[in-house]
């Protein structure tokens, strides 16, 4: 500090060289000018104050500010490595001696602790969700919840504070496209009037919908991108039985709810069911059952007189089996054999199934056929029919409903009202003709939402199939999560929507309803209530 800054060794050694009488003759507030000899009482008690050896220390003031600062900051010092050892055994994850997830685990922790913050941006921003997804491969659905009883709930995939996300995979090109925009549209119009009464729990409804174009093959990518890109609770209304053998392992793989499949196959249909499936409507067991017995009991046909026309695929073959099963039942434990025509999924080709047929016609001249069960799709259907109605023209044709119902009368009248005319199709939602309570409902809806569109059975079955997820969501309550879900559909029991009969789920039943209506075309290309019974 220059001339000015003495250390204490300096003044002592200023004093001892002066001497006592001339320090005292500077610093003694009574000194003259001039005296040098100071009295000598006041010396000797001066030096009875000072002691054996009087020192005395002088510190210029900018040495006292110097000695502050050192002190503040030792002692900021101490405080700052008692604290980083704290935090350090708090939380040792911060500093390597945890695992990488742990890590992760710490920081979801603090992201997760304002919600209210991720949801200021907007239905339109980001869901908070993805954020703290887990890999695919066995990711679960649920963020397990890290922190204490205070902190806030844990994240569930696929649902924020405003919205509730649901995925669809369907084909929405190719030759089976009607089906999935039909089924889309269905289930957009139950969301969209339960998100115009306030959503649910405040929460709007939302479905993203995949192409799958009914390939198994695209299944895979397109589930893989709703489940870690769009980060959807739950699917619903997926659409195909090849589709499905693609897209249900991996639902069940990670906890998905896989929900009103518009499909009837076995394969969504174990026995125990498995928890996270959830099926509407009947089988396809069921409704070929219906459709054998309306021909050998009601038309009096053998049931060598009845062949079925499938795709080639999973979907073909489940409703072979109910045929199979249902004639079986009839004789008494033995289906006999059963004419089985064919064409390829995706294809009209039914050059084959009408040669097979004509064949077949020509082996029995005294038991003809006189009965098909067509499990296809519409366009398939229409080609078969175009091909065979006029060789055999009191040929009985029935189809599941999966074929588009709406989408087949088209196809025929665009041929003739020949080839229209007589076709049975078996429904699982009610007729469209009538004047039900969900039936209105549901034209209501469409009018509302899609004006233009026009009332279909597979939209139909969209529309109940979403009513009846609505339903549980709302007596579900506002914590949702997929387990919660799961226990309150199991505890569903006469649920009326307005289809004329109840709806219930069990934790041994997990299909809501097993009502077949038959159906059957007019002149007009309109379908017309039949009695199957």
């Amino acid at each position: 500090m220059g001339s000015l800054e003495r250390s204490d060794n300096v003044i002592k050694s200023e004093y001892a060289s002066r001497g006592s009488g001339e320090f005292y003759r500077h610093g003694r507030a009574s000194s003259v000018d001039g005296d040098d000899s100071p009295p000598k009482g006041d010396l000797s008690r001066l030096r009875q104050m000072l002691g054996p050896e009087p020192e005395v220390v002088h510190v210029p003031q900018p040495t006292r500010r110097v000695g502050w600062f050192a002190s503040g900051f030792v002692i900021a010092l101490v405080l700052g490595v008692v604290i980083g050892l704290l935090v350090i055994v708090e939380f040792p994850a911060l500093f390597g001696k945890g695992s990488n997830t742990k890590t992760a685990e710490f920081g979801s922790r603090f992201d997760n602790s304002k919600p209210q913050e991720a949801n200021s941006a907007g239905a339109s921003a980001a869901p908070n969700a993805p954020a703290a997804a887990q890999p695919a491969g066995g990711a679960p659905a649920r963020v397990a919840n890290l922190g204490s009883a205070t902190e806030p709930a844990p994240t569930v995939r696929g649902v924020t504070d405003t919205e509730i996300r649901f995925g669809m995979s369907a084909p929405f090109s190719g030759p089976a496209k009607e089906l999935g925009q039909n089924m889309k549209l269905g289930v957009e119009a139950a969301f969209r009037v339960a998100n115009g009464k306030g959503g649910v729990f405040g929460r709007q409804l939302r479905l993203i919908a995949a192409d799958d174009g009914y390939e198994p093959g695209r299944t895979a990518g397109t589930m893989k991108d709703l489940y870690e890109k769009d980060q959807v609770f739950g699917v619903i209304g997926n659409v195909g039985t090849p589709t499905a053998v693609v897209a249900l392992p991996y639902a069940l793989d990670r906890k998905m709810l896989f929900f009103g499949a518009f499909t009837g196959a076995g394969l969504l249909r174990s026995d125990p069911p498995d928890r996270y499936v959830f099926n509407y409507r009947a089988s396809y067991a069921e409704e070929t059952a219906a459709v054998v017995n309306y021909l050998v009991k009601v038309k009096g046909l053998s049931p060598e007189q009845i062949a079925v026309f499938a795709q080639q695929d999973a979907y073909g073959d489940a409703g072979y089996a109910g045929v199979e099963k249902a004639i079986r039942s009839l004789r008494g434990g033995n289906a006999g054999s059963i004419l089985r025509l064919g064409y390829q999924r995706n294809t009209v080709d039914v050059d084959d199934a009408a040669a097979q047929l004509a064949q077949a016609q020509q082996q029995r001249p005294q038991l003809p056929i006189k009965a098909v069960i067509m499990v296809p799709t519409y366009r398939a259907a229409a080609k078969f029919i175009e091909k065979t109605r006029d060789h055999y023209p009191d040929m009985i044709y029935t189809s599941v409903s999966f074929v588009g119902s709406t989408a087949l009368a088209n196809e025929l009248m665009l041929l003739g009202k020949k080839y229209a005319t007589g076709v049975i199709v078996t429904q699982v939602v009610p007729a469209l003709a009538g004047h039900s309570d969900l039936v209105l409902d549901y034209k209501a809806a469409l009018a509302k939402y899609f004006p233009g569109e026009e009332p279909d059975y597979v939209s139909l079955e969209g529309y109940v199939d979403a009513m009846l997820l609505i339903a549980a969501l709302q007596q579900n309550g506002a914590a949702l999560d997929t387990e919660k879900l799961v226990t309150t559909l199991e505890n569903i029991r006469d649920l009326d929507i307005g289809i004329g009969t109840p709806m219930a789920f069990s934790r041994s039943e997990h299909q809501a309803v097993h009502k077949v209506w038959g159906t059957q075309l007019d002149a007009d290309g309109h379908y017309q209530p039949i009695d199957l019974q």
